[in-house]
């Protein structure tokens, strides 16, 4: 594949981030031949490789972890949730070392060259409670109380995950109503009792001079 039929190919594509199937796709070359002009472009720092057959263009504006997990996961569903999801809503300060992740597949975990990804197991009973960041992001984000009660979820389950928090600060939008009513939800009652008592306390907590 010719240098200038990928970079005519990736413009086209309009998009910062795309992958080798995109590029491949669309060009109407093979795989192997889309990757080897990639791999060309990067040498010469047209293109930077973020994983396996994920890629974006090179700029000096740096790319934001969040913008790559739909290229990342792209075999399962998945949402931004536990101690990512609570940073960016601004409940807990302290930005995190792993953006976490909640998905029907096992747990598993990526690293990067923008950073390291881990996805949490959800029962597919409780995968809900997520839309698009801010409504039109490239990324799905679990609402705030929904990302809250899965961290109490997990820390129900073997492993203890999630058991501790940084410091929260929970905005005046924050509803414990609506965390108790997505806590009901969960199936396992062990996890359900858990993560209801969890709330309480931190709910009076809340309440406390």
């Amino acid at each position: 594949m010719r240098r200038k039929s990928v970079l005519f190919t990736i413009g086209k594509l309009g998009k910062r981030t795309f992958t080798t199937r995109e590029i491949s796709t669309m060009s109407g070359k093979s795989p192997s031949a889309t990757t080897q002009a990639l791999n060309n472009l990067a040498r010469e720092g047209v293109v930077v490789k973020i994983y396996r057959g994920v890629w974006t263009r090179e700029s000096d504006e740096a790319i934001s972890p969040f913008a790559v997990i739909p290229h990342l996961f792209s075999g399962h569903r998945v949402y931004v949730s536990f101690i990512s999801a609570l940073h960016l809503y601004g409940i807990i300060e302290q930005i995190p070392q792993v953006t976490t992740l909640a998905s029907t597949a096992h747990a598993h975990r990526i690293d990067t060259k923008i950073g390291v990804f881990q996805a949490y197991h959800i029962t597919p009973s409780f995968f809900m409670g997520f839309g698009w960041y801010k409504g039109k992001g490239d990324f799905l984000i679990a609402e705030p109380e929904k990302a809250f009660v899965d961290c109490l979820y997990l820390s129900a389950h073997k492993g203890k995950r999630f058991g501790h928090f940084p410091e929260l600060h929970f905005p005046a939008s924050f509803s414990f109503k609506r965390a108790i009513a997505w806590a009901n939800k969960i199936h396992s009652r062990t996890a359900r009792t858990h993560a209801l008592k969890m709330i309480e306390t931190y709910k009076i907590s809340m309440q406390s001079p």
